[in-house]
């Protein structure tokens, strides 16, 4: 009767899988919001079943998946459906969130890198190549602009632009599938918990502290970049931009924990903090103020100081 059960509700949530799957790729505009919800029904089943039905749900997934959409259904399986696996079973353990997160996210960058790898190497279509010419393409028609209202001094400006924006490509895959592994756990946690799936809730922003390490790291990378001044165009420029910018938004973050805790302390309305968080990522100076915040308060222990102060 249990095996009955189990494959009735295994059933179900292949079908909801299926039905997910083939909103997300015929039906864009609605896919584009849907495709999140994709891992819903492998967290669900995972969580709550041995290694020998998991596999056997996935294998069905994979022949379902090729089915209804062909190798682009392989692919949304490959991403979406081994990240729901993955989150699945760290839930059975009881992992924690921020372990989730990360194995979550690592799991959503191989992925794309697979996908990438794939594309690249049997139909012959370089994503980064198509970018770099669509960003070309978009250079030119504003270089033209720019001539015609006279302002010539920008094109090169622009240039600049749209090399750092191929060269921070490595940095976008890495933030981005932190967002993305976020994003599904928001989305499909409270989904999982209507279908009896215990999910601990996450610690707070304002207690997050990253480890003093992250900061050695920063600071060897700015130093490495003042003292070698590699050209720009080579592999260790990318390396050091990279390491860079991805650390100093994990700079931001800390600097937004600091100011969460400060909020907390002065029972300031979350609307505020809302607000804070959208212009760390919107406007620059606000940006850098918040980043010497979190190197601060991680570097000379500054929400302590200020929790003693108080």
């Amino acid at each position: 009767m249990k095996n009955v059960r189990k494959l009735t509700e295994g059933a179900i949530l292949l079908a909801a899988y299926t039905v997910l799957l083939l909103i997300t790729i015929y039906i864009p505009l609605v896919g584009s919001i849907i495709n999140i919800v994709l891992p819903a029904p492998f967290i669900i089943f995972t969580a709550k079943n041995n290694l020998k039905n998991i596999a056997a749900f996935f294998v069905a997934s994979i022949i379902i998946s090729f089915i209804a959409a062909s190798f682009m259904g392989l692919a949304m399986m490959l991403i979406y459906g081994t990240t729901g696996v993955i989150i699945g079973y760290m839930l059975q353990r009881n992992k924690s969130r921020s372990a989730i997160l990360i194995a979550s996210s690592l799991t959503i960058m191989a992925g794309m890198i697979i996908f990438y790898v794939v594309t690249s190497a049997f139909m012959k279509m370089d994503i980064t190549h198509e970018l770099q010419a669509a960003l070309n393409q978009s250079l030119k028609q504003s270089e033209e602009m720019a001539k015609s209202v006279g302002k010539e001094s920008q094109i090169e400006q622009l240039k600049k632009q749209v090399d750092m924006v191929i060269t921070l490509l490595p940095s976008v895959l890495i933030l981005g599938s932190i967002v993305a592994s976020f994003i599904i756990q928001w989305v499909c946690f409270p989904i999982a918990k209507r279908f009896g799936v215990n999910v601990e809730p996450w610690g707070s922003l304002r207690n997050l502290s990253l480890p003093r390490s992250m900061l050695w790291y920063l600071l060897i990378a700015l130093g490495a970049n003042l003292v070698v001044r590699p050209e720009e165009g080579t592999y260790l420029f990318s390396v050091l931009t990279n390491a860079i910018y991805i650390l100093g938004t994990f700079m931001v973050v800390q600097g937004l924990g600091f100011l969460f805790n400060i909020f907390h302390q002065k029972s300031i309305p979350k609307g505020i903090r809302v607000l804070v968080v959208i212009l760390a990522f919107m406007i620059p100076i606000i940006h850098y103020i918040i980043m010497i915040l979190g190197i601060t308060d991680i570097g000379f222990d500054l929400r302590k100081r200020f929790t003693k102060k108080e």
